[in-house]
């Protein structure tokens, strides 16, 4: 029986299991890989101590702080996925899907989220055929062509921003008329003479025969459809939090991510806690994920020493 399940290896994390070797605290770390979605970010440059940053090294850097301290108090699983996590008389349980078994009495949610997929006709067919949810990876193989953006967050301009290096051109589209990406980066964006952004517009299909040769979308201020000729079309409308194994046993708002309390990082049920972008918490970022995993660590550690 350990003192804390840790599922997840993003920021929030890795950040916990560092605090709870720290402490002396049994722990067992459940995650695919250690990183988290930045892994796939060309350069962080928000991350504190660290002007620029690639995802890959950042995670390294994770891994490599994890690796010095964690002893025999923190085991590491990776290439695993919880997919239940039930309550016992003792604590709790967290099935894999490999169908391994891991006990603690206390459980730290920390499973981040996943990107969110085109929802239009097209989009399924042409995945991986022009249309594609990661600049980083395949980004280079649309050098000198004109390729579109969707989403209007950090995320879609930084892509946006990438794909300018080699691209023919960028058009960005979001949903709404305000972006939500830092004012900063978009302004960056707009001073390329080879970026054009088109906000309060929506995608409503996907165009191709054997690769993507185009993008409709709607102009929401005139309802018009209109063409775009693109041969790329990268995705970043946002994220879906990765909390179906929780469903059941902690409450979940709306959008199914986990509600916690702000001061602890406590969920509806006791022995479960949860941070990062799987949770409620109004900003989703590398810094405040872990935050809020040490956060929820120190409150672990006092509930621990208290039962």
């Amino acid at each position: 029986m350990n003192d804390l399940i840790i599922i997840g290896g993003g920021p929030a994390g890795v950040a916990a299991a560092i605090y709870a070797a720290r402490k002396h605290l049994q722990t067992v770390l459940i995650t695919e890989e250690i990183g988290g979605q930045s892994t796939v970010s060309e350069g962080i440059e928000n991350w504190i101590g660290s002007p620029k940053v690639h995802g890959q090294e950042l995670a390294k850097m994770f891994r490599t702080h994890l690796d010095a301290v964690k002893s025999d108090i923190v085991r590491l699983v990776l290439h695993e996925r919880v997919e239940s996590l039930a309550k016992t008389a003792e604590g709790f349980t967290a099935m894999t899907k490999s169908g391994n078994a891991y006990t603690g009495k206390t459980v730290l949610i920390v499973s981040g989220a996943g990107r969110r997929k085109l929802d239009v006709p097209g989009a399924e067919k042409f995945e991986n055929k022009g249309v594609t949810y990661c600049a980083s990876c395949d980004g280079p193989l649309f050098a000198d062509m004109d390729v579109a953006v969707i989403g209007g967050g950090n995320a879609g301009f930084e892509t946006a921003l990438q794909l300018l290096a080699y691209a023919k051109s960028v058009t960005l589209l979001h949903r709404h008329k305000e972006f939500k990406a830092d004012a900063v980066t978009v302004e960056k964006a707009r001073e390329h003479p080879n970026m054009r952004i088109l906000p309060h517009t929506e995608p409503t299909e996907v165009m191709g025969e054997q690769f993507v040769t185009g993008l409709k979308y709607r102009d929401k201020d005139t309802d018009e459809i209109k063409e775009l000729p693109v041969t790329g079309i990268f995705v970043e409308a946002g994220v879906l939090p990765n909390t179906g194994f929780a469903a059941g046993l902690v409450e979940l708002d709306e959008v199914k991510r986990i509600k916690t309390d702000p001061h602890n990082q406590r969920t509806s049920t006791e022995g479960i806690w949860a941070a990062g972008d799987c949770t409620d918490e109004l900003y989703h970022q590398n810094n405040i994920a872990a935050g809020d995993g040490v956060k929820a660590l120190e409150d672990i550690y006092l509930w621990i020493k208290k039962h």
